[in-house]
């Protein structure tokens, strides 16, 4: 059973252990996810850490995906946007640890991502992904379109250089 689950900070503590998990399983697993390896598991609770932060001061949502119970794949979105940007949201950091993936939990956190914009408001999406992933065929397959891309963005976890592609997806 697949349950996609928005979690405040409190409800978060007791996994901050697994969301650590699954995020150096995507490095150790090749995404480029602003983190290289090898990821302690120290400095991936920290980096969770600080976006519980953001969730208890309403600046982002977590939302995770439970299969069997199990925590195993979560994104975030980030809700503070500048002044002249109320109508916008970035979603960030789409994880799913590899032993959960082809059941659809990307799919399915990102239509939860998306409900939690249109419920704050916010029509416009942003984010941004590895050029020619399987996380780029994913969001154009849900309507995201791409922006543009910029070569050499960043680094894969091998250290060879990427291309970044750069999305939106206007809400109706």
């Amino acid at each position: 059973m697949t349950e996609i689950r928005r979690l405040t900070a409190d409800e978060a503590v007791p996994h901050l252990d697994t969301f650590a998990d699954i995020l150096i399983d995507c490095v150790e697993g090749g995404a480029s996810v602003h983190f290289m390896p090898p990821l302690s598991h120290a400095t991936a609770v920290s980096f969770f850490r600080k976006v519980l932060e953001d969730v208890q001061q309403g600046n982002r949502t977590l939302l995770g995906a439970f299969y069997n119970g199990s925590l195993v794949g979560t994104v975030q979105v980030q809700l503070s946007m500048p002044p002249n940007q109320p109508h916008r949201a970035e979603i960030a950091k789409l994880l799913v640890h590899r032993s959960a993936r082809n059941r659809g939990l990307g799919a399915l956190l990102m239509e939860h991502a998306e409900k939690v914009c249109r419920d704050a408001g916010r029509t416009l999406l942003v984010l941004d992904t590895q050029t020619g992933g399987a996380a780029e065929r994913l969001y154009q397959r849900l309507g995201w379109t791409a922006a543009g891309v910029i070569p050499n963005f960043a680094l894969l976890p091998d250290g060879s250089p990427c291309g970044t592609t750069i999305l939106w997806k206007q809400l109706v």
